[in-house]
């Protein structure tokens, strides 16, 4: 069975390489002609630079997941083994012994994946001028990031092990819905103390920007605990802008670098998008998909830690740190698979956002809108239909564009 869940990660693997080729051909063979409905706002070089932008990120994309294929492989069947004999030369069976197993495990992959992060950002978005991050601030994020991972995992590994023991027969609903209780706490959380330990948030200025924005969040009802303006340039040129939180820690995000670029109207017109997105209830939605698929995950922890040749499988011993490690593993050719359905609910979202930003600020404004985010980040406007099935959260701008054209 081990050997068909190594076979399986390949095939899916390679499914991901074929939709990348399809990708890639498509951008290429449409990379000389605008298509009409761009042909009075898209300049044709600029189509070519991001067709040459898609091209080299998707490619980019499908060595990586070649490789990430060839680490799971590895993992299972390889390196796995001999690590969990290493950490039990120093540790006795328990609690301690199964975390520090899976943190070994995830700052090896870490520093596998290490690699292909510099290169993304110091070559791919280097070359297309996009990057504005410097090694020291790359290190500085790295760190943080690890350092966070650590002191939130560690305690989450040794309660759900030591519930495994404790609750051998109900401590994955246990398990459940306390993960549930802290993906919930960290809409707020993450906002209010772990985003700003990255970025600055800065309060959106007096002016007429902020009163257009405070008179449209007026207009639909939203109450938010203010706008703010988050320095995405210290690490980026692309432009972006989001809302997060509940209640009173619902805040509006504004990337500086989209502020820089974009007219007041486009910038109303995005927000208005945001805020349909509140209206349509996305965000709960998406909370509620989440839930359903972690519920999922552990039912299926459950029948792992139950079963005794499920590590065995692989030739590794059955302790929960490696079933853990494992099953994590051996999910990906699964969850490859989901991956249209669930960005397919992302895009219905996005074509709703669109319509309530069209009933509130009309048509033209997001129109403009959508055609500078494309040009500002190089999107390209002629994907391969069978690629943005499988990893486009939201539709295709032409298509957007298209759906709004045609509204009333």
């Amino acid at each position: 069975m081990g050997v068909v869940i190594c076979l399986a990660i390949a095939l899916s693997a390679a499914l991901g390489v074929y939709l990348r080729k399809r990708q890639t051909d498509n951008v290429a063979a449409n990379r000389e002609a605008v298509p009409a409905d761009f042909a009075r706002d898209v300049p044709l070089d600029e189509h070519r630079r991001a067709a040459d932008y898609t091209i080299a990120r998707t490619r980019f994309a499908m060595g990586e997941t070649l490789y990430d294929a060839a680490v799971s492989i590895l993992w299972l069947a390889v390196w796995m083994a001999p690590l969990y004999a290493l950490v039990s030369q120093f540790l006795a069976p328990g609690l301690t012994r199964s975390v520090v197993f899976v943190l070994a495990v995830a700052a090896f992959g870490h520093l596998l994946e290490l690699p292909f992060s510099l290169a993304n950002a110091f070559w791919l978005e280097e070359r297309f001028g996009f990057n504005r991050l410097t090694l020291k601030t790359f290190i500085l994020d790295e760190a943080k990031a690890a350092l966070l991972g650590a002191a939130i995992g560690t305690p989450l590994l040794y309660g759900m092990f030591w519930l495994l023991g404790a609750l051998p027969d109900t401590w994955w609903l246990v398990a459940y819905v306390a993960f549930m209780s802290l993906t919930v706490a960290m809409t707020v959380i993450y906002p209010t103390f772990i985003a700003p330990l990255f970025n600055k948030f800065t309060p959106m200025e007096e002016g007429t920007l902020k009163a257009r924005m405070e008179a449209l969040l007026a207009k639909c009802g939203f109450e938010s605990n203010g706008l703010y303006v988050m320095d995405a340039s210290k690490r980026s040129a692309h432009g972006n802008a989001y809302f997060t939180g509940f209640g009173k820690a619902k805040r509006i995000v504004f990337f500086d670098t989209l502020l820089e670029k974009h007219s007041v109207d486009e910038i109303e017109s995005i927000l208005a998008h945001e805020l349909g997105h509140f209206k349509f209830g996305h965000v709960r939605g998406m909370i509620l998909q989440a839930a359903i698929i972690a519920f999922i995950g552990f039912a299926a922890l459950y029948w792992a830690f139950g079963n005794q040749t499920f590590a065995g499988w692989f030739g590794l011993p059955n302790d929960p740190g490696v079933v853990l490690i494992a099953l994590l593993l051996a999910k990906e050719p699964l969850s490859h698979l989901l991956r249209p359905l669930l960005a397919w609910r992302s895009r219905k979202n996005e074509f709703e956002a669109d319509d309530f930003a069209r009933q509130i600020v009309g048509k033209e404004p997001m129109i403009s809108a959508l055609t500078r985010l494309t040009r500002d980040n190089l999107s390209t406007l002629t994907p391969d239909p069978l690629y943005a099935t499988f990893y486009f959260s939201h539709p295709p701008v032409p298509v957007r564009v298209a759906q709004l054209r045609s509204a009333g």
